[in-house]
């Protein structure tokens, strides 16, 4: 089902202001706050809806992507990539806009990647069971995103274990029958890896979404120019047309984060900055002026 649009969901226009967007969610907050409907799971579903369109419509940055590149500018449905609270669920089986996929992460069966700290991979304790032991491995920035195999001593064992694509930095993956041993023959305990993920230089991540900001002067600005821009896939060229204003967004296709087990890739967002210069020479300051007073002050909008 197709997500409708945050302003319409707020019923306010696209040029409101921040003021007339929070008083259109506080009104809508209080009409289906689930105190006040409770049971009524079609004011539930209208509360979130209202609380996500806000989420990114009171955000200066995601409102700006969002106005250019509608939901996919913001992660699409929410911030796990691959939609919905458990995508590991099943078995390692989930659906992704009506299709169903599986991935094998290998180490431990078909339940590795759970995220223990959301709750996942649940069933009941059986008796007699071995105790759970919980370890952590650090990845790289790219790592977490296409994928690597890792090999961590534990027990006095040398066990291989493989981090899926789009892994992101806090999940754990689960490694059945790796913990503690249980008493009189019980089932052995889980091993819990919790995925750390080192911050990169240049690049944040946001769900799908990696984003990064390119400065510019004011002169390529108004006249256009082409930059290198930084990515996971390495560098690549791309254009700042002429009149670029600071805080313009620009989207790379498919240099994100992986979201489906067909290769599908989230954008790379690029926020471009304009600097502007502090130490300017006395020639600068006349070229400036001269400028500020000619019939092209319209060219600055």
């Amino acid at each position: 089902m197709s997500k409708r649009d945050y302003y319409e969901v707020l019923g306010v226009s696209k040029n409101a202001s921040d003021d007339e967007i929070k008083k259109a969610y506080r009104k809508l907050a209080v009409k289906y706050h689930p105190d006040k409907n409770p049971g009524d799971k079609e004011a539930e579903a209208k509360f979130k809806e209202v609380s996500e369109a806000h989420e990114v419509l009171s955000d200066k940055q995601k409102r700006a992507r969002y106005d250019q590149f509608g939901h996919a500018g913001v992660g699409g449905n929410t911030g796990n990539p691959f939609g919905g609270s458990n995508p590991f669920g099943n078995g390692g089986n989930f659906n992704f806009n009506g299709q169903s996929f599986n991935f094998d992460f290998g180490g431990g069966g078909l339940d590795d990647i759970l995220g223990s700290i959301f709750g996942f991979g649940g069933g009941a304790r059986r008796p007699r069971r071995g105790a759970d032991y919980q370890t952590s491995v650090t990845v790289s920035f790219e790592d977490a995103i296409f994928g690597t195999t890792k090999t961590i001593s534990h027990n006095g064992s040398d066990i291989k274990v493989k981090i899926p694509a789009g892994i992101d930095d806090g999940m754990s993956i689960r490694l059945r029958g790796k913990g503690g041993d249980a008493p009189e023959g019980g089932e052995k305990g889980d091993l819990y890896i919790r995925i750390r993920v080192k911050p990169h230089k240049h690049l944040t991540r946001e769900g799908a979404i990696i984003l990064s900001e390119e400065h510019i002067n004011m002169v390529d600005a108004a006249l256009g120019t082409e930059i290198e821009v930084e990515t996971v896939d390495g560098k690549i060229t791309m254009k700042v047309p002429a009149g670029t204003q600071s805080g313009t967004p620009f989207k790379l296709s498919g240099h994100g984060v992986p979201f489906r087990s067909d290769g599908d890739r989230g954008p790379h967002i690029v926020t471009i900055i304009v600097e502007t210069p502090k130490n300017l020479s006395k020639k600068q300051k006349e070229l400036l002026e001269e400028f500020k007073n000619s019939k092209k002050r319209s060219f600055w909008g």
